[in-house]
């Protein structure tokens, strides 16, 4: 425990850092003393005289879209710890298994044909969408005549046949139902997309990544006995059904609120538990508020790297996460070869 304690305050000002860069760092360069002098002048009314166009590109464009990208990288990274656990694979995250495609094609059909009404919101079809591309992934992994639920590769295989069937639904409502326009506006948000975040988009963010970070604290010892498997866990007294329903909706509302803010961003929940169950062991105690820090410092990085790569011109954030985690996805294929 004294050796974690440094460790978590290391962690904790290096996510202060990438914030405060985060907000420093675009297409307008903004000093560190400036950022201070807005956020003193927001917080504790200071007065300090600034000009009106920094004050407001700091605290009504960076700020949200770096908290933003906080609680995303956070809540993506949460959820392939939850993944990983219950399916007892480490390759398991929401991009891979369907979740985000099923969490775009519900999002897009509701901002595109209005489904559900006035009753459904962008994120609660995203909600649905991330819910049925689960239900459908699981049923094909058990359809497929695998001796476990659990099977690896039955599982994976089940993912990519999801992820894409909902792509190509998603594709077909854009192709069928939007304008030129939206086809551009959306397609560009499907890659993963900060550009348009404000503050709204904050107060819906921060409380999915807080509930998916208490309900994996809460259940942390259950989900340390999930990595055994459900009966492991059922023999120690972990209510098995109840549990991995709480968990995987969980997964799949944190999923769908931040694909329905950002779009889909792929290899967050893969890359950041693996990489940290390596350093700190498979304890979920530890791995958990790590997964949640180590999240939300990778997405604020690959934001800063989306915007500073090509000068004049912001990348999608989702492409810069899928150029570092698709080698990194590469390199746990190979270290797993021959293992069960």
């Amino acid at each position: 425990m004294s050796r974690l304690l440094p460790l978590g305050a290391c962690a904790l000002l290096a996510l202060s850092l990438a914030m405060l860069a985060g907000i420093a760092i675009g297409e307008t360069r903004v000093g560190v003393d400036v950022v201070w002098q807005v956020l003193a002048n927001q917080l504790w009314q200071a007065g300090h005289p600034l000009d009106p166009i920094d004050a407001g590109i700091i605290w009504n464009y960076r700020l949200p879209r770096t908290l933003v990208a906080a609680a995303c990288g956070a809540g993506l990274a949460l959820c392939g710890v939850i993944l990983q656990a219950l399916l007892r694979n480490p390759l398991a995250e929401p991009y891979l298994l369907g979740l985000s495609a099923g969490a775009s094609t519900g999002a897009v059909a509701v901002g595109l044909l209005g489904l559900g009404g006035a009753a459904l919101s962008l994120s609660g079809g995203a909600f649905l969408g991330a819910l049925a591309a689960f239900a459908l992934v699981l049923a094909l992994s058990q359809a497929s005549g695998s001796r476990s639920r659990h099977d690896n590769a039955q599982v994976i295989l089940a993912g990519i046949a999801g992820s894409q069937l909902f792509n190509a639904l998603t594709a077909f409502l854009i192709t069928k139902s939007a304008t030129a326009e939206q086809a551009r506006g959306i397609l560009f948000w499907l890659l993963g997309n900060l550009s348009g975040v404000r503050w709204p988009a904050v107060w819906l963010a921060l409380p999915a990544a807080l509930l998916g970070l208490l309900v994996c604290l809460w259940h942390r010892r259950a989900l340390d006995a999930f990595t055994f498997g459900a009966d492991s866990a059922a023999s120690l007294g972990v209510p098995v059904r109840r549990t991995q329903l709480l968990l995987i909706s969980c997964a799949a509302l944190v999923t769908a609120v931040m694909v329905s803010i950002v779009g889909a961003i792929g290899f967050v929940g893969l890359v950041i538990p693996h990489a940290l169950r390596l350093l700190l062991g498979p304890g979920h105690a530890r791995l958990v508020p790590a997964s949640a820090l180590g999240g939300a410092l990778f997405l604020i990085v690959a934001d800063i790297v989306s915007r500073t790569l090509i000068s004049g011109q912001v990348i999608p954030v989702g492409v810069v996460t899928a150029l570092i985690g698709a080698p990194v996805f590469a390199l746990i294929l190979v270290s797993r070869r021959g293992r069960p």
